[in-house]
């Protein structure tokens, strides 16, 4: 190549912003370096904007999101930003935020470096959110899509949002995921675009035509003018119309891409391999042959679903929201009780020595089911500590126990046989929940008889720079 082809992956993930930048390896067109990366935490959550959404609510702050965003991208080296030529952006799924048109940002400069701040827009309301219960899911209409519609669904949270607090939704004209915000927000862009990755995420969207229901939202009363426009995976959503840090004006912007599937993008190797992410919640994806549809009419009961991929192909997906954050809260527990008790200790040195308790013990008839937040397929059920003995009692066996429940959890959901059926020779383990666990890796090694490999930390910020990395490769070979 004549010119350094430098791309800039982000993703806007739960609990952390990620960031890397990544090049073509030279000799090797299927190869890539990356030659940084960065992650911070978010330390997002917020209260509720609506009082009504009770405890139940899960929100995020727009503005801290965009905060850790900016400090990856200054930790980032200066010489290597100068040189993207292309920016990937990728984020958590499912979510919904809004904004006024025009007024969605402020560009200033922060030091010597021009960056956005968010302006007229309302807080995050995420994937985890839980204030559509099974009553109110059953009251709206059935989709015309093989996907059905959960609680923390962009658009279930609208028709919520429409029936409780109809006056919020005055305030904005726009909407999308944080991750389509950020594109608009860095293209100055009239309309927000989305790929059908996210846009399937949100509910009532058909893959087979690419087309929101429209005729069934609007019945419903229904605010269709929040809906993005769609487009596919891996197009330009357009291009940076202001300089950002140190990377030009006029840089192309990729339309924004979900987590899930630019996680699979940077480590799926060939079609046989499965690819497991335990992050804040787990997903266990295989790739389904190209040609595959999936059967038109939900089924809420599933476990497993189908998401979009790129190239109208699909990925079979067992999403489960038990994952390091009912790890987190398992340690949020211990150090409040020991608050309790007059003792101080930090969350880290809790986690750490858990894992090295768990570590020493190999074995344990200890027995939970971790499911604190339910199933998409089984929104009530909760979770159970069963087989309790004396003898099982140690924080050893106890972290041993919730490490095998979360990764039996999801064999449940989707067993290694049905994986055998579909060809699937390997496992691909990622997220961080994952990368930083030995005791999460052995249960994983246990339950499913395949030999497992681990990427980095970064995949789905390294798997959003590849996929703009390979359109500019392309391009230049036209």
């Amino acid at each position: 190549m004549a010119a350094r082809s430098v791309t800039l992956g982000i993703d806007l993930g739960t609990t952390s912003v990620k960031a890397a930048l990544v090049e073509a390896a030279r000799g090797d067109p299927s190869g890539f370096v990356v030659l940084a990366s960065c992650a911070r935490p978010a330390r997002a959550e917020t209260a509720a904007q609506s009082a009504a959404a009770g405890p139940q609510g899960q929100e995020q702050d727009v503005r801290r999101i965009i905060q850790a965003l900016h400090e990856c991208l200054a930790a980032l080296p200066r010489q290597q930003l100068c040189k993207v030529c292309g920016i990937g952006v990728s984020g958590q799924m499912h979510g919904v935020m809004f904004w006024k048109t025009g007024q969605g940002c402020e560009w200033t400069e922060a030091g010597a470096a021009p960056v956005f701040e968010p302006r007229a827009v309302s807080h995050l309301v995420t994937w985890q959110d839980g204030r559509c219960g099974s009553k109110f899911l059953a009251s709206l209409p059935r989709p015309e899509s093989h996907l059905s519609v959960a609680t923390g669904f962009g658009c279930a949270t609208i028709f919520w949002l429409l029936k409780n607090s109809p006056e919020f939704l005055k305030s904005y004209d726009a909407a999308g995921t944080i991750h389509d915000y950020v594109v608009a927000m860095l293209c100055g862009l009239t309309r927000p675009l989305m790929s059908d990755q996210n846009a399937a995420s949100w509910g009532y969207f058909n893959t087979r035509s690419q087309s929101w229901n429209l005729e069934t939202l609007r019945d419903a009363g229904f605010p269709v003018h929040l809906l993005p426009d769609v487009t596919d995976p891996g197009n330009v959503a357009g291009r940076t119309s202001q300089a950002w840090f140190e990377i030009p004006k006029g840089t192309q912007v990729g339309v924004a891409l979900g987590d899930l599937q630019a996680s699979v993008y940077s480590c799926m190797a060939q079609r046989t391999d499965a690819v497991l992410n335990i992050s804040t919640s787990v997903q266990l994806v295989a790739s389904m042959p190209s040609g595959f549809q999936p059967v038109q009419t939900p089924d809420p009961a599933a476990p497993v679903a189908y998401f979009p991929y790129f190239d109208r192909t699909y990925l079979a997906v067992a999403a489960s929201l038990n994952g390091g954050n009912v790890l987190a809260m398992f340690v949020h527990m211990l150090v409040q009780w020991m608050a309790d008790l007059g003792l101080e200790v930090e969350e880290s040195t809790v986690y750490s020595r858990m894992i090295q308790a768990a570590a020493q013990q190999k074995d344990t008839c200890l027995t939970i089911t971790p499911t604190v937040l339910g199933e998409r397929h089984l929104p009530d059920q909760l979770a159970s500590v069963t087989r309790i003995s004396s003898s099982d009692l140690s924080l050893g066996h106890v972290t041993r126990a919730l490490c095998r429940g979360i990764v039996q959890n999801l064999h449940s959901m989707l067993p290694f046989q049905q994986l055998q059926e579909w060809g699937v020779e390997r496992v691909i383990g990622s997220g961080s929940a994952l990368s930083r666990n030995e005791v999460l890796k052995q249960e994983v090694q246990r339950a499913f008889p395949f030999p497992v490999s681990y990427g980095q930390d970064v995949d789905a910020a390294v798997g959003a720079a590849l996929v703009m990395l390979q359109r500019n490769l392309n391009q230049q070979e036209y």
